[in-house]
């Protein structure tokens, strides 16, 4: 069947790297660098075998190897602040940690017991088959473009209208990382460009409501990954499933991801008393020249990510977008809405809270069907459908790979007892006062150096909890450590020039690397300034 192919950016310059991520990211190395990783990883070996002895006790009683146990988390935080690259260094990490259990099968070790359990599948069921194949699907029935058209030709009248259109969108499209910034970006520049708003705003607009509206409106598989990572290292979460409910009560202390989405609502209503000098002179250059770019800078376009392959004889209507996003939050809510009328008529709170089991893989799996079958009904062809949904499969595979790694280092972690030998030998000495605020400022230093907020979790989540709960194991307190690490790893996300969040949203946006991430960081750093001293407050309150 024929397709219509519809664009709205420019073809890349011949002088441009194929793929502006990779051209971003990588690169020729010299000697030096490109061995480093391996020669840090052997020395990371030879400790293994120079320290590593038997267990102190059992690890399910809070035994654990020694220094030994934080080496495999301690080389990967070392690889991927020295070679930006998380997949590697979580790998290295997951070798290290075979030698320092003596048996260098670290795939039947660790990678098949972690990788291949009930969790891990119902992870990448929810993530490569069912987010990947739905947003595959609309490339085929230009369901999200056709609903972000319908709906800006409804409420922008202005530039402000327009920024505030791009946010609502950032909402909607709330899968969070490299999803949420395509969808989003390629769909409101046409109309933010339209109405003069510079391409460092919507920029900004865009990256900001990407992984931090995926930490407040969790119905995605931001849920399920970091309950693989941290369930069972506290009496509070020992299973996936109370994991689960734990992110969800932990939300609203999850501060900077508030802050920011909320800050970034009033900078598109233009009511922030402050946005910086760097994005003032944008916006005053946008408004008055018409001018989207600053002289001289260089920004970034792809085809490949404004491009819809639509079969010429498919009529697009806003059902192909509102039918399977409302299936999936419709049945999201089921778990929510469940426990809400014994709750309301025993007046508990706590039992509310205790309830909530949101049936993520029902969802998304639904969701997904809904889109194949209404596609199907409306005339396209079950291969266009199924060649569609194998696209978007395709779109999230790396993903799926840092989340074997990642939830397999965290399985390690657990094996080795690392958690056992950090509370052992540091909870003494910690001050319970400003953990929190610790924990933000170690995320948002590791995640911007290495440009991924899930790679930090996989180092710092199974750490971080088992010590916060060692110090104060009231569920309050353990909330604000996790709203913590939560909110600060997604800022050095999405602050990081090297992150695919920052580079994407650029590109879909048609807006210069470094103007987005030199115009947004005031505001970002903003928002995280406030984020770290309330959680300070509140824990001075909890202690």
């Amino acid at each position: 069947m024929p397709h219509t192919e519809e664009q709205v950016e420019k073809p890349p310059r011949p002088d441009r790297p194929a793929d502006p991520v990779a051209g971003l990211k990588g690169g020729r190395q010299g000697p030096i660098r490109r061995w480093a990783p391996f020669v840090l990883t052997g020395l990371a070996i030879l400790v293994a075998y120079v320290v590593t002895s038997e267990p102190v006790d059992p690890i399910d009683e809070g035994g654990h190897y020694g220094f030994a146990s934080i080496l495999p988390a301690l080389t990967t935080l070392i690889l991927v602040f020295f070679t930006r690259d998380v997949v590697s260094s979580l790998f290295l990490g997951i070798v290290v940690a075979g030698f320092v259990v003596m048996n260098v099968n670290v795939i039947d070790q660790f990678l098949i017991p972690s990788i291949g359990s009930e969790s891990f599948a119902v992870i990448l069921l929810v993530y490569l088959w069912c987010l990947g194949g739905l947003i595959g699907i609309w490339t085929r029935t230009g369901g999200a473009r056709y609903f972000a058209e319908w709906t800006g030709a409804r409420i922008v009248r202005g530039p402000r209208s327009a920024k505030l259109f791009a946010w609502l969108m950032g909402v909607v499209f709330h899968q969070g990382g490299t999803i949420s910034t395509v969808l989003a970006g390629t769909t409101v520049r046409p109309v933010t460009d339209e109405q003069r708003v510079a391409h460092e705003e919507v920029t900004y607009v865009v990256d900001s409501t990407a992984s931090p509206i995926a930490t407040v409106i969790p119905l995605n598989a931001w849920p399920l990954y970091v309950a693989g990572l941290i369930a069972g290292s506290t009496p509070l979460f020992a299973t996936e499933q109370e994991a689960i409910t734990f992110f969800f009560r932990s939300i609203p202390l999850n501060f900077y991801g508030i802050f920011a989405v909320v800050m970034t609502l009033l900078f598109s209503l233009e009511l922030l008393p402050w946005e910086g000098r760097r994005m003032k002179k944008a916006r005053v250059r946008a408004r008055e020249t018409g001018t989207l770019d600053r002289p001289g800078s260089d920004p970034l376009s792809a085809d490949e990510l404004t491009r819809l392959r639509i079969p010429t004889d498919y009529r697009t209507g806003l059902i192909d977008f509102l039918l399977p996003l409302g299936v999936l939050i419709g049945v999201a809510l089921t778990g929510v809405v469940g426990p809400l009328v014994p709750a309301l008529q025993a007046g508990d709170i706590e039992l509310f809270l205790g309830g909530i089991s949101v049936p993520f893989a029902e969802a998304f799996g639904l969701a997904v069907l809904a889109a194949m079958v209404l596609a199907l009904i409306k005339g396209m062809a079950l291969k266009e459908v199924v060649n569609g949904f194998v696209d978007g499969c395709k779109g999230v595979t790396i993903g799926a790979i840092i989340l074997a790694l990642a939830v397999t280092l965290g399985y390690v972690s657990q094996t080795l007892g690392t958690a056992n030998f950090i509370v052992e030998t540091t909870a003494e000495f910690v001050n319970p006062v400003i953990l929190p605020a610790l924990f933000m400022g170690i995320c948002m230093a590791v995640a911007f150096s290495i440009g991924s907020s899930w790679g930090t979790y996989a180092v710092v989540f199974p750490l971080a909890m088992p010590l916060a709960y060692a110090i104060n194991p009231d569920p309050f307190y353990v909330s604000l450590a996790f709203g913590a690490v939560l909110g600060g790893a997604v800022f050095g996300d999405q602050c990081s020039p090297i992150s695919d969040t920052t580079i994407l949203s650029s590109l879909a946006c048609g807006c210069d690397v470094m103007e987005h991430v030199l115009t947004q960081l005031p505001l970002a750093l903003a928002a995280a300034g406030a984020g770290a001293t309330l959680a300070t407050l509140l824990a001075a309150f909890a202690v």
